[in-house]
């Protein structure tokens, strides 16, 4: 692969804070690249830097120092309003407690970023119905969240990440909700996904889970582990 032609190319990133009186160096120097069409899991124990380090690819914060490129814009500058701008236009979230809004269809769950990218209400609808459909809710997607199944809200989670075509997937413990079986379908589906040539990056703690991915990451102290990169 070309390495200057990374989706995700994080060089010498590290992030400290600072709590009372004791800095903390959640990241410390970290390189790595994610290219397109790659299915990545993100795997370390609690205190890693996992979540701090998903948080700086999803945009969600900043480093203290080194430079991330994303899809080769600098990010790791860009002011808070910038920022937003590109999570939207760039990123599609999935999260464990799926953050879908009640009072809303699943349709209009799924429509909602298309609101802040200037959509006209028309588009949303039809856009938000087509991907819905992709993800097996057809059926479903006048339902609100309360009338829907766990996995058919992660599913609606899923739909809502796609529905802008992002050039990143971020899945942050997509199954943590779920029970085994619907475990399963949910990555059935993000295989699914992978296949029809989006990229993946998922942040789990499961190992089964991360076995669905096409590499794993695994980080410890605030640093990547070199020895443990796998290649499926």
């Amino acid at each position: 692969m070309d390495k200057n032609n990374a989706l995700i190319d994080l060089r010498a990133i590290t992030k400290t804070y600072v709590l009372g009186q004791q800095i903390v160096h959640a990241l410390k120097e970290v390189n790595l690249q994610i290219f397109k069409k790659e299915y990545v899991a993100l795997m370390g124990p609690s205190g890693s830097g996992k979540s701090t380090l998903m948080n700086i690819i999803g945009c969600l914060d900043t480093p203290s120092s080194g430079i991330y490129l994303l899809n080769n814009k600098q990010v790791s500058a860009m002011s808070d309003a910038e920022l937003s701008k590109v999570r939207n236009d760039e990123i599609g979230f999935v999260f464990q407690t799926f953050n879908l809004l009640g009072r809303l269809t699943a349709q209009e769950n799924v429509a909602l970023p298309l609101v802040y990218a200037g959509v006209s209400a028309n588009e949303r609808m039809e856009r938000a119905a087509n991907v819905l459909e992709k993800v097996g809710l057809k059926d479903r997607m006048h339902h609100k969240p309360n009338e829907l199944s766990g996995g058919q809200r992660q599913r609606v989670a899923v739909a809502r990440a796609l529905i802008n075509n992002p050039s990143l997937l971020l899945a942050d413990e997509p199954t943590g909700n779920l029970d085994t079986k619907t475990s399963h379908e949910i990555m059935d589906l993000f295989r699914e996904i992978h296949e029809q040539g989006n990229t993946i990056v998922l942040v789990t703690h499961e190992e089964d889970i991360a076995q669905n991915a096409k590499k794993i990451i695994r980080l410890r102290d605030g640093k990547i582990d070199d020895s443990s990169l796998t290649g499926v």
